[in-house]
């Protein structure tokens, strides 16, 4: 691991403690019977909040509809409960208000795991693993240590914006340069406007196919990650009732259908 991102393996660990916490307390929603899955399930609907722009995740197709891998998970994990899905465009800076406010459901879309998500909210068992990397047009960028005293793009409100601002190499780059969303980051990345973009390895490759580019990531620098749905603090039931679908969805294969769908793979 290189030493800017140092602290890397702490946040995996704090991932990885979401799975065994989910498990244990998948016991304590039983045992107080919360009523947050009987609430959806009364309304009939569960409302999803996503970012509305995070390839291949969730994005707006030519029809403007909105589109992507976990819309496709999600959808199966409603026809299955009995649900309908609503999708619910938030600003994600304030997913977590949004949340608590009572506008939606869950948070789902690419969400990373890290200490602070894992503390505000109730996780589901990670479904996909990602990596951050940093992304490169100009091949004479070949390390970090190239990147010193460049200018480096990253999504507002991210995992990694957070991890870029609290490492060592902050100190080292010109500028951190924040995009709304990490097409809008790499989108500056192709008008020269920064020298690097730090971000998810998963939604970057799928623009690069999509936009006909051939950045590169960067290897070093890399951190592990993985996504989770996000539920309120209280809403046990809801979120074993969801983890349970996604279980079955692995154990029957519509899964794997839905991953191939997207990645190929």
């Amino acid at each position: 691991m290189n030493r800017y991102f140092a602290s890397a393996a702490f946040v995996a660990a704090i991932a990885f403690s979401v799975v065994f916490s989910a498990c244990s307390e998948k016991k304590d929603s039983t045992l107080n019977q919360d009523q947050s899955f009987e609430n959806v399930k009364k309304n009939g609907v569960l409302v999803m909040g996503h970012m509305g722009d995070f390839l291949p995740m969730v994005f707006m197709d030519k029809d403007s509809n909105f589109i992507g891998f976990d819309v496709d998970l999600a959808n199966e994990v409603c026809s299955r409960l009995g649900l309908k899905l609503e999708l619910r465009l938030i600003p994600w800076a304030d997913k977590e208000k949004a949340l608590y406010d009572g506008a939606i459901d869950c948070i789902w879309n690419g969400m990373s795991v890290d200490e602070k998500r894992a503390s505000t909210m109730n996780l589901s068992d990670p479904y996909l693993t990602n990596r951050l990397v940093f992304m490169v047009k100009n091949k004479s960028y070949n390390s970090l240590d190239s990147l010193k005293g460049k200018r480096v793009a990253v999504q507002k409100a991210s995992t990694a914006w957070s991890m870029l601002e609290q490492s060592e190499m902050k100190k080292d780059i010109k500028e951190i340069v924040l995009f709304e969303t990490l097409s809008l980051a790499l989108e500056s990345l192709v008008q020269d406007s920064v020298d690097a973009v730090f971000g998810d390895e998963v939604s970057a490759k799928y623009w690069n196919v999509l936009n006909n580019k051939d950045f590169v990531a960067l290897e070093d620098g890399l951190h592990n990650e993985f996504y989770a749905v996000g539920f309120r603090k209280a809403d046990k039931a809801l979120r074993d009732t969801i983890n349970a679908a996604l279980t079955s969805m692995k154990k029957d294969g519509r899964f794997v259908d839905i991953t191939v769908k997207w990645f190929g793979k």
